[in-house]
């Protein structure tokens, strides 16, 4: 069996060397789109080959168990086909998908089967379910023994038939194939379909200039954990437009310098590959064309030799870093300015950060032992975080001084030294644990910060200096919604999708403000359309009252209760009476570029409100707005 097994998989490469595409969805498209979207992706100027499609779905949206008609858009255009069955749902709900599946079959027999390359059981189910992604609201995953289960019916469904000889497989992020508990799904997999995205690395160096790298370490840890499998690329792109993430700036330039980075590298190595995404209407876009039209950017790639059967996965799995290892840093503070917190204004001066510079000499050994001693501190770290039973991922901070430095106006400047350990696979034990990266970043913090707050911002008014009361630039959405009742104060709820306000219930928003934001103005901004200009959310308000929004003085998380959250820093803006189909900039400062900010929106006079946060039209609730 286990032969045969290899032999199918390995059959699957060879007719897969050339698999290129797009995701297609399911919501909105009908026969006719389907064929257009299809026909254009074949005839798109700059490139070739573009013709597969990646679906999500059996089921023709708005029905219960009728076959998606990008099937016999599919026949008609000649596009090959990698099949999905939407997995994160129950069992009688999953079944609908395999109905949809044996209908397909019967339907239309050979014309279709000659055209599937794979079939994928779910879409990054194990990813919702993990902590990286009920903190960013990713929505209702799935279960491993669920996954392996369900990959086992789809298998048995489509035995004897025309798809009988066709490779089942799963679809997810690096971490959850990284992830230990998750080996099932990738042991019953016949591939292993991997989405990666450099731009949301938000916590890594990935700027578009670094994004290669980024993707293919990315590539090579699950190839370590893939068990010799394919591994088949089926979601990766680069936003033309967007907020920013960390040092990813979207961009058609920058679109375009990832395509020829990535996708032509991609091809190169002969790897099946499905893009991000044809077209779209969302916020980042990461679209190839507009309705109907061209590319946005050059796609073409330099000429490249491909052999007739896929590269063989790497088997090299990711470098560990023992706690001893060595650490090298580049002290570099010349233009150093720390930035401002909304929770205290620091007032270092560019002459103090000068100063310190001028004494790099000095400091450099002072910064190498505060390394050192981070390197050291790495077994402690790893001791605190063995107790826990669970495997997976803890990145602890681990800041040392270094040096003092006194400018010539007196004021005193210290050189941190911050080193990030990231600890995977800890069990029971301190030897189960692994320190599996390290990496030091130096700063320049004033030894003293003033006291001084920002004064509030009036009721709604607008903010001098501030930014938009918009999304139209670059903004950032909240990575976690924490509702605090004080009826309920030991009882901590979790991540949310909707902001909570009312007499006993105030809301907590967790922003994380990229580094590439240094330099710049952020405002605290709270839009509030007309419930006619929603498209996908809504919002229940009871047209009375306000609300003020604070700036906290530490970071929530998932345990953060009414009782144990952190206490108010200062009150940074506040709307006396909010009225449906209103735009507020609250407040205005300098980014906290780097950093995660928590803020608690609290009812006034009243109100009572509830709202879905989105930045789909017309974006309502929460943001963080730079300019």
């Amino acid at each position: 069996m286990r032969s045969a097994i290899l032999s199918l998989v390995g059959g699957a490469s060879t007719v897969l060397a050339a698999a290129r595409g797009f995701n297609y969805g399911s919501q909105g498209n009908t026969l006719e789109t389907y064929e257009a979207q299809f026909r254009t992706a074949q005839g798109l100027d700059t490139t070739s080959g573009w013709g597969s499609a990646r679906l999500y779905t059996m089921i023709q949206e708005g029905t219960a168990n009728t076959v998606i008609s990008a099937i016999p858009a599919a026949i008609a255009t000649n596009t090959t086909l990698l099949l999905g069955l939407w997995a994160s749902s129950p069992q009688d709900v999953f079944n609908n998908e395999i109905t949809a599946l044996k209908n397909a079959i019967n339907q239309y027999g050979s014309a279709f089967s000659d055209l599937v390359v794979g079939i994928s059981v779910g879409s990054e189910d194990l990813y919702r379910t993990s902590p990286t992604g009920i903190l960013s609201n990713a929505g209702t995953g799935q279960s491993p023994d669920v996954l392996v289960n369900y990959i086992g019916q789809v298998k048995s469904a489509i035995s004897g038939t025309v798809l009988g000889s066709k490779p089942v497989g799963h679809v997810d992020t690096w971490e959850t194939y990284t992830n230990g508990s998750n080996s099932a799904v990738v042991a019953a997999a016949d591939f292993i379909g991997l989405d990666e995205y450099p731009y949301y690395e938000n916590t890594e160096q990935n700027s578009v200039s670094n994004a290669k790298n980024l993707f293919f370490s990315k590539y090579d840890a699950v190839a370590g954990v893939a068990n010799g499998k394919p591994i088949w690329i089926t979601e990766t792109g680069w936003p033309t437009s967007g907020p920013t993430e960390n040092l990813a700036v979207p961009s058609v330039d920058n679109a375009e310098t990832y395509w020829k980075a990535v996708a032509c590298e991609l091809i190169s190595r002969n790897i099946p590959t499905w893009w991000y995404i044809l077209q779209d209407s969302a916020s980042p876009s990461f679209g190839i064309v507009q309705s109907g039209e061209q590319p946005k950017y050059d796609l073409s790639c330099p000429s490249v030799a491909t052999s007739s059967s896929a590269a063989p996965t790497s088997s090299v799995a990711s470098a560990t870093m023992p706690t001893s290892a060595a650490v090298s840093t580049t002290l570099d503070i010349s233009n150093a300015v720390p930035s401002a917190s909304y929770a205290a204004s620091g007032v270092t001066s560019k002459a103090a950060v000068s100063s310190a510079a001028s004494s790099v000499a000095s400091v450099a050994p002072s910064v190498s032992s505060a390394v050192s001693a981070a390197s050291s501190a790495a077994g402690s770290v790893i001791a605190s975080v063995a107790p826990s039973s669970a495997a997976g991922t803890t990145v602890m901070p681990v800041t040392t001084k270094a040096a003092t430095s006194v400018a010539d106006d007196g004021e005193t400047v210290t050189i941190y030294s911050t080193t990030l350990i990231t600890v995977t696979n800890c069990g029971s034990t301190v030897s189960d644990c692994t320190s599996t990266g390290m990496s030091t970043a130096v700063s320049a913090k004033p030894s003293v910060t003033s006291a001084a707050a920002s004064s509030v911002v009036p009721s709604g008014g607008a903010v001098a200096s501030g930014c938009p009361a918009d999304i139209n630039g670059a903004y950032q959405y909240p990575h976690l919604i924490i509702p605090v009742d004080s009826a309920n104060p030991n009882k901590a709820y979790g991540t949310q999708y909707n902001g909570t306000v009312n007499s006993k219930v105030s809301t907590i928003f967790n922003f994380d403000i990229p580094a590439s934001y240094a330099g710049k103005t952020c405002s605290t901004v709270f839009l509030f359309p007309q419930l006619d200009q929603l498209e996908t959310s809504s919002y229940s308000f009871n047209d009375k009252g306000g609300f003020t929004i604070a700036v906290l003085n530490g970071v929530a998380d998932q345990s953060t209760t009414y009782a144990n959250a952190p206490a108010v820093a200062k009150q940074i803006g506040s709307v006396d009476s909010l009225q449906r189909g209103s735009s507020h900039t609250l407040s205005q400062d300098a980014c906290p570029a780097g950093a995660r900010v928590s803020f608690e929106v609290t009812s006034t006079n009243g109100l009572d409100l509830e709202w879905f946060n989105d930045y789909n039209p017309s974006p309502l609730g929460l943001y963080v707005r730079a300019c």
